[in-house]
C-alpha cells in the first residue's frame, strides 16, 4: 500500500498473499509512521507512511476535473490509490453500488489541491470523499464540507463504534462531518502457551497494564525466560506505543498536553517495571510477527500489519486481543478513514446512498477481506474466507467497542517535524526505561523540546487532548 495509510508496510516477506495485505496506513502517518532515526546507510524496508506517493508508473488523476461520461458519481480518495487496489474497489467493493460510481483515488498533496480548487471556483465534481480523518480536518476547518448529522441518523443500527461516532464529529457538539468507513490499528497478540500463567480472575480480552506486567512476572518465574515483547529496534512503531496507548490509557491525553504530569511520571514508572520481563532483544525488533513465530516471546504489541503473517499462519496457535487498560481507559490508536461530502456536490443523494451502502455488513467484510481495513461497525469478518483477518478483525473490533475505549489519533499537524515529535517519545524511553534517569527530571527537559517541536508545527491538538486555538500546550 503506496498511499496515505496507516502505519504498515506494503508487503511484510514473500509469504503476504495479495488478498489479506494489511495496509494501514494511511491515516496516517507522515513520515511520523516511519522511524526516527533510521540508519542512513542501510537500505529500509518499506514503511507505513501517510505522505508516501503512489506508484511511479500511475498517472496522476488530480487532472480529472470533469465527472467521467455518463455522469457517474465521482468518489474521490486518498486510499487504495495503487492500480491493483484501486481495481478491487472500483470493480469488486462498488460493483453493485445503488449509484454508478467512479473511484479515484490520489496522492494526499494532489487530492488537497483538487478538492481546494473546486470548493474555490465554485466548480465542484466530487460527490463523495473518502480520507483518514486527518486528512479530512483542513476541509472541515475551512469550511468546505457538508453536516451528515442526518445520515448519521440513518445509519443508527449500523453498530457503528460509538468511539468513531464522536470523532466524526471534530470537535463539535451537534455535527457530524463524515461517516466512519473503516479501520486498522495496533493490537496485542499471545501465544496460547503464555494462558497457564495468565494471573487469576484476568480475561485476556480486557487486560490491565498491571496484569500484563504481573503475567510477565509468572512466565518468567516459571521459565526462566522474558517472555514479553515489543518492537522498539530502529525499524519498529514503539512511539506509537507511548502516543496511541500508554498516555491515553493513563493520562487521558494523547501525550502532549499530558506529557508532564504527575499521571505521566507514574506511567514511566510502571512502564519502567514492566520491562525487567520484556526480552532484551526487543530493542532489535521491528516486526512482532516474527519473533512470535520462533516463540522468543509469546505476548506482543504491535501494528495489525505487522502480525498478519503469525496469524496467517498459525490461527490455532495464537490469540490476538485488544490493548491493555491503564487508570483512564483503555488507549488506542485507530486508522480511521472516513466518508464525507463536500459542499456543492453534484450528486449528494447518490453519495448518501454509496455511504449506506459501504457501510452495510457485506462491503465492510468485503473491505476487509480485499484490501486489509477492519470495520467500524459491527460485521463479522468470515472466517473460511481468511483466518488470520477475522482474528485481527475480532481484536479491533473489541477494541474499538469497549466501553472504556480512549481512540487517541494519529497526530495532525506536524508536517516535516513529525520525526523530531516520535523522537521525544522515544529519547523519554530511553532515559527513563532502558538508563534508568529519573523521571520527573526527564520529562521537564523532554517537555520543552516537545513544546518546541509543536510550536515550530503550528499544529494544534488532537484527540483525546482538548481543541487548541493555536499550538498545542503542554502543561
Amino acid at each position: 500500500m503506496l498511499q496515505s495509510r496507516p502505519e504498515t508496510t506494503h508487503t511484510v516477506g514473500n509469504r503476504w498473499p495479495d488478498l489479506r495485505r494489511v495496509a494501514l496506513v494511511a491515516v496516517l502517518l507522515l513520515t511520523a509512521c516511519g522511524p526516527s532515526n533510521p540508519p542512513p546507510a542501510q537500505p529500509q524496508p518499506t514503511q507505513p507512511s501517510q505522505a508516501q506517493p503512489p506508484q511511479a508508473t500511475q498517472p496522476s488523476q488530480a487532472q480529472q476535473q470533469a465527472p467521467a461520461a455518463g455522469g457517474n458519481l465521482v468518489f474521490f480518495s486518498t486510499q487504495f490509490a495503487p492500480v491493483e487496489e484501486q481495481a478491487k474497489m472500483q470493480n469488486v467493493i462498488l460493483k453493485d453500488a445503488p449509484a454508478k460510481t467512479d473511484f479515484v483515488p490520489e496522492n494526499t498533496g494532489p487530492f488537497n489541491d483538487r478538492m481546494t480548487s473546486e470548493q474555490k471556483t465554485g466548480k465542484v465534481t466530487v460527490s463523495l470523499v473518502g480520507g483518514l480523518h486527518g486528512d479530512l480536518d483542513p476541509f472541515v476547518k475551512a469550511g468546505y464540507l457538508e453536516d451528515l448529522s442526518s445520515v448519521a441518523q440513518k445509519l443508527g443500527d449500523r453498530g457503528l463504534a460509538p468511539a468513531f461516532t464522536d470523532l466524526a464529529h471534530m470537535g463539535t457538539k451537534d455535527k457530524t462531518y463524515y461517516i466512519p468507513w473503516m479501520q486498522a490499528t495496533y493490537v496485542v497478540a499471545i501465544n496460547k502457551k503464555a494462558l497457564p500463567y495468565l494471573p487469576q480472575g484476568a480475561d485476556v480480552n480486557a487486560l490491565t497494564y498491571q496484569q500484563v506486567m504481573d503475567w510477565g512476572a509468572a512466565i518468567q518465574k516459571a521459565t526462566n525466560k522474558r517472555m514479553l515483547g515489543f518492537p522498539a529496534g530502529p525499524m519498529g512503531l514503539l512511539h506509537r506505543f507511548f502516543q496511541g496507548y500508554l498516555y491515553p490509557s493513563y493520562t487521558g491525553s494523547s501525550g502532549v498536553v499530558g506529557f508532564k504530569t504527575s499521571e505521566a511520571a507514574a506511567m514511566w514508572k510502571d512502564f519502567h517495571d514492566l520491562w525487567q520481563y520484556v526480552n532484551p532483544q526487543s530493542t532489535n525488533y521491528a516486526f512482532m510477527q516474527e519473533p512470535l513465530a520462533s516463540e522468543e516471546v509469546w505476548i506482543a504489541w504491535d501494528h495489525v500489519a505487522r502480525l498478519i503473517n503469525v496469524a496467517n499462519d498459525r490461527p490455532n496457535d495464537f490469540l490476538l486481543v485488544p490493548a491493555p487498560a491503564g487508570p483512564k481507559g483503555r488507549g488506542f490508536m485507530p486508522v480511521l478513514a472516513g466518508l464525507a461530502i463536500p459542499k456543492g456536490a453534484p450528486n449528494r443523494a447518490g453519495a448518501e446512498q454509496v455511504i449506506d451502502y459501504l457501510t452495510q455488513p457485506q462491503q465492510q467484510a468485503n473491505t476487509a477481506l480485499q484490501l486489509a481495513f477492519f470495520p467500524v461497525t459491527s460485521a463479522p469478518v468470515p472466517s473460511e474466507q481468511s483466518q488470520g483477518i477475522k482474528l485481527e478483525s475480532e481484536a479491533v473490533q473489541k477494541q474499538s467497542a469497549a466501553k472504556d475505549a480512549v481512540p487517541s489519533l494519529l497526530p495532525i499537524g506536524l508536517g516535516a517535524k513529525g520525526g523530531d515529535f516520535n523522537n521525544v517519545y522515544l529519547d523519554t524511553f530511553q532515559r527513563v526505561v532502558l538508563k534508568n534517569e529519573e523521571i520527573a527530571g526527564v520529562l521537564e527537559a523532554e517537555a520543552k523540546t516537545l513544546q518546541g517541536v509543536i510550536d515550530d508545527a503550528k499544529a494544534s491538538c488532537w484527540a483525546p487532548d482538548p481543541p487548541s486555538d493555536g499550538p498545542c500546550k503542554v502543561k
